[in-house]
């Protein structure tokens, strides 16, 4: 099987955030921690959910979950940075990854958007 490029950058997204929100929790940021572990890890899951579509809508809907979550982990990035719970060094470094992983999802529902219309 060929390597799909998108569900490794959302995986190693994702593992990014499971090692920011241990770091949270460590520092008993329990809410936030929440929050960016369950939209930052479900952009991959769909990204997976989408690679096992039973159909092209199906495909196009969860890729499009996967943009809407990493849109709201990009907020939750920026809510970390700005109340100081993560430097702006490391809020750099994972906006420059999820920002990776957008552009990706984007370019994928706009060409599956294409293919249903002219299918």
């Amino acid at each position: 099987m060929k390597d799909n490029i998108i569900a490794i950058k959302s995986y190693n997204f994702a593992l990014s955030i499971v090692f920011l929100s241990k770091k949270l929790v460590e520092n008993k940021e329990y809410v936030l921690s929440r929050q960016i572990l369950k939209s930052g890890t479900s952009i991959g899951a769909n990204v997976e959910g989408a690679i096992g579509g039973i159909s092209k809508r199906d495909f196009r809907a969860k890729m499009s979950i996967s943009y809407k979550e990493a849109r709201e982990t990009h907020y939750w990035l920026r809510l970390l940075k700005d109340s100081k719970y993560i430097t702006t060094e490391k809020f750099n470094a994972l906006e420059n990854e999820l920002s990776s992983v957008l552009k990706k999802i984007f370019k994928i529902i706009k060409s599956s958007k294409e293919k249903l219309i002219h299918h």
